[in-house]
This record gives C-alpha cells, structure tokens and sequence, in this order.
C-alpha cells in the first residue's frame, strides 16, 4: 500500500541527491503530502538532535535537541524537507523562544494540523540551558483542550537534566 509516483509528485526533495543545504532561515523549503490516514488520529514525532542557531546578540552558536510532535489532518511534512528547514537555522539569529514558536508557526502555516507540540532542548551556555515549550491546539475542537491541558500540566514531571 505504498504511495504511488502521483502522490509524491510535488515532492522535489525526497530521493533528490543535488539537493543544497540552505544555512539561511527558509520556511519555503517545507513541503508537504497527504495524509492516507484521515480516518482517525495519530501522533507523528520527529527528534532532531542536531539543531543549531546563533545567538541574536553574540553571534554565538546555539545547540539544541528539537522534538516536534503533531496530529495531522490532510497535510504531512515530508522528513527531509523538515530536515533541511530544521537545518536552515544555521546562521539564522534568534533567542532560543523564538526559534521554537517560529518552526511551530511555519508548520501550522503549510500542514495545518489538529495539534501540535514543539519543544527545544537547548545545550548549557554560561551555566544555564534553556528549554522552550509551544504548542496548538485547532481552535474550537477538542485538540484546543488538549493543547490547553498539555502546556499546563507540560513539566509537571521533569526530566532529570545532567547537562546533556
């Protein structure tokens, strides 16, 4: 039950080997497909270890596990696109907040999920790291709830940090 060659037609990333790396913000690199399983809802997560941005004041590298966790609808991000947006903030100059509200909010833009999660882990900087949370919930549905329900009850069980 795979995906035919009509589905996947708009994809121009995926099997592409002369595919380049953007290290500038790009949002225009996500590309998505549809989701064959609309019939009912499922978590999808991905967990990129490997993040990296600067610092909008130093110039500094920032380093960070990013986990993105969402319920599709009709659109799916496709991994590798994700793969190369994720790694188009290479050079791009944000607080580590804004990284993260920043990749929900392109994602919302060309998935428009039932929900979703992001949540950024950053690596230790002057002794302190810090760990962004955003998420969404489809207004006026019950993901809006969850949405609600998660981000309060969201570090009620924190992970035991050892400097990463």
């Amino acid at each position: 039950m795979g995906r035919s060659k009509e589905e996947v037609k708009d994809l121009s990333l995926l099997g592409n080997q002369q595919v380049s790396y953007s290290s500038n913000y790009n949002p225009n690199i996500l590309e998505t497909f549809d989701n064959k399983h609309q019939n009912h809802d499922y978590f999808v997560k991905f967990n990129c270890p490997e993040f990296t941005s600067l610092c909008p004041i130093t110039g500094q590298p920032d380093f960070a596990t990013i986990t993105i966790s969402y319920v599709p609808d009709i659109k799916m991000v496709e991994s590798k696109s994700l793969k190369l947006y994720l790694f188009s903030f290479r050079n791009h100059g944000d607080f580590h907040e804004d990284c993260i509200n920043i990749i929900m909010e392109d994602l919302i833009k060309v998935m428009n999920p039932k929900y979703i999660e992001v949540w950024g882990k950053f690596t230790p900087r002057g002794g302190i790291s810090i760990d962004p949370y955003c998420n969404y919930g489809r207004p006026g549905t019950k993901w809006e709830e969850v949405a609600f329900k998660r981000l309060t009850e969201h570090d009620m069980y924190p992970e035991k940090v050892d400097n990463r």
